[in-house]
């Protein structure tokens, strides 16, 4: 018995060692972590329980069968983060490069199996050179058996991708397909081919980091959802982003103990709207008064900064958040900020997530750019998404609700629940002045000028839509919270279905 133990701790030392000291100390030296110490990290300490730790690929080619490593370059297994039971994966750069073989494509797709069954999410740490070319076609199908398992836990279980040292060629697309993705710069990046093979074709010069680095997906791809300073801070970040998650599709939204009052009121919001239509204020202020101790987890922060998406908790439970953001293009509507939030609001709706939606919105922008490159097509995305979403949905309209723009902002009539509007509400087809210079198009300055002032009175406020039953309450803005929660409860058991259909035809 003492011979085979002593064997299982050889094997045991050998796999944890990965690709050895050297390159151990080589990565710490890029300022990278490696997969087991990044786990760590992730996990609460002493939970993690590692799967197929013996596991070596098969490859006899180019010499591969006398360099075998147990373990295959990823680390797998299952932890907990705060209690809650997650499965992980974490590429191992110190072995082969992190490059993915048949057995290790096999590692991952059976954790994923696994959080599948039992219902959990998927965190993916990525920090991997690509396919083994030594395999050949066998890395590839184990690419595609990878691909094949996160379609299949698209909407089931939550997937989250950590892209923590390079990712390239077809290793790209299973972050893309996984929920969220996280970034680390200077230190990973994403592209489907590099910079010399850009030259080659196009003769363009650009670095890694021009190319697909952090800072260029978080802000101008919309790729990465967020890019983080270094490996601890993007592990931290994924441990708080996780509370927000419920496990699976079958389970409630995870609820955490809350000091902040559920009926607090905030008198400050009763201010916050400036005299001016044309004035601008943060939208960030509203949100973080209204929900639990001020609390917001914004995604995509530095793209599409017209709309805000993320995070935060009503009575301890999560909630999705989408709101116009005035500071940003007064707020309107475009292509990317249309992409955005449709995207967010179908995560939320497949997670059981209810959707808060505060609106400040003039219409969709105008212009030849937006136009020729599908404004129509991607504005759709944003009001089918709204209108499909089953789960709870609550909208706030603080300021403007303009033409097109107030139909697709969770309106009354894409089934939003509850509607409300603060007093300073103006629901229109278009701002006052627009709308009389062609209602009564040829008429004087001082004609103009009356009408304008006669618009106001009869539509810039929220009672006409609200003498429809568009709009279910004007309330004070400083009881928003409290209005929220209030419905929030009421909404808990809300059911509601779609008709039967295989799948719906969301304009991609």
């Amino acid at each position: 018995m003492s011979a085979n133990i002593a064997e299982m701790e050889k094997r045991r030392d050998a796999a944890k060692l990965g690709g050895g000291e050297k390159r151990i100390a080589a990565q710490h030296a890029k300022g990278k972590l490696t997969a087991r110490e990044r786990l760590d990290v992730l996990l609460d300490e002493g939970s993690f329980e590692e799967m197929d730790l013996y596991v070596e690929h098969d490859c006899v080619d180019f010499g591969m069968q006398d360099q075998k490593i147990p373990g295959d370059g990823v680390v797998t297994g299952s932890g907990t983060i705060n209690g809650r039971l997650v499965y992980v994966f974490s590429q191992d750069f110190t072995v082969f490069g992190g490059s993915l073989s048949a057995r290790h494509a096999q590692k991952i797709c059976k954790i994923m199996d696994a959080a599948l069954k039992v219902g959990a999410p998927v965190i993916g740490l990525n920090d991997s050179g690509g396919a083994r070319i030594q395999e050949g076609v066998a890395s590839l199908g184990g690419y595609a058996d990878v691909f094949q398992k996160n379609v299949l836990a698209s909407g089931v279980v939550p997937q989250l991708s950590l892209i923590m040292g390079p990712c390239a060629g077809g290793a790209v697309y299973s972050p893309a397909m996984t929920d969220f993705i996280f970034m680390v710069k200077d230190s990973s990046y994403m592209f489907v081919t590099g910079p010399d093979v850009v030259k080659t074709v196009t003769n363009e010069v650009v670095t890694q980091e021009e190319l697909g680095g952090a800072i260029t997906h978080s802000s101008k791809t919309s790729v990465s959802d967020l890019a983080l300073e270094n490996d601890i801070e993007a592990l931290l970040a994924a441990r708080d982003f996780f509370d927000f998650l419920p496990l699976s599709n079958r389970d409630e939204v995870p609820e955490r103990p809350s000091a902040d009052a559920w009926d607090r009121l905030e008198p400050t919001l009763d201010t916050i709207i400036p005299p001016s239509a044309n004035q601008p204020y943060d939208m960030h202020e509203v949100i973080r008064k209204t929900v639990d101790e001020g609390e917001f987890f914004e995604l995509q922060p530095q793209h599409g900064g017209n709309i805000l998406i993320g995070f935060g908790r009503i009575e301890g439970r999560t909630i999705g958040i989408v709101a116009n953001q005035p500071m940003v293009l007064a707020g309107v509507l475009d292509i990317n900020s249309s992409r955005k939030a449709a995207r967010f609001v179908r995560f939320c709706d497949a997670f059981n997530i209810p959707i808060v939606t505060f609106v400040d919105v003039p219409g969709f922008l105008p212009g030849t750019d937006q136009e020729h490159n599908g404004i129509i097509k991607h504005g759709a995305k944003l009001l089918f998404a709204y209108a499909e979403a089953t789960v709870p949905k609550i909208t706030v309209i603080t300021r403007k609700a303009y033409g097109g723009a107030y139909d697709v902002m969770s309106s009354k009539h894409l089934r939003g629940d509850l509607n409300y509007a603060w007093p300073t509400a103006e629901i229109a087809v278009m701002g006052a002045k627009g709308a009389v210079e062609i209602i009564f198009r040829g008429q004087d300055a001082d004609g103009i000028a009356a009408k304008t002032k006669e618009y106001e009175d009869r539509f810039a406020n929220p009672f006409v839509a609200a003498s429809r039953g568009y709009i279910d309450e004007v309330i004070y803005p400083h009881s928003t919270r409290r209005r929220i929660a209030l419905g929030l409860r009421k909404l808990r058991n809300k059911e509601l279905e779609n008709p039967w259909k295989k799948h719906d035809n969301i304009p991609l």
